[in-house]
């Protein structure tokens, strides 16, 4: 996938710690560091927008609905 570059501002601590990985080869660069950083922020952030929006739901009304038509014996699966 193409990457395009962006300008980062960091504190000064937050950059010894990012160099400091980079030194011990932990990631090849700061570049990586970031990137890999960012995708995880991503990727939690949609997992709890997952969480809230489970929340919201009705179990008594999910039972149910998932239950619908257990009771009964299809010749064949119906078409979606």
């Amino acid at each position: 996938m193409p990457k395009t570059k962006v300008a980062v501002s960091l504190d000064e601590k937050t950059l010894r710690e990012v160099d400091s990985l980079v030194v011990r080869r932990v990631f090849p660069n700061r570049s990586r560091i970031i990137e890999e950083a960012v995708q995880e922020k991503l990727s939690r952030m949609n997992c709890q927008r997952l969480a809230r929006e489970c929340a919201l739901l009705d179990p008594v009304f999910e039972q149910s609905l998932a239950e619908e038509g257990l009771g009964e014996e299809l010749p064949r699966w119906p078409e979606y």
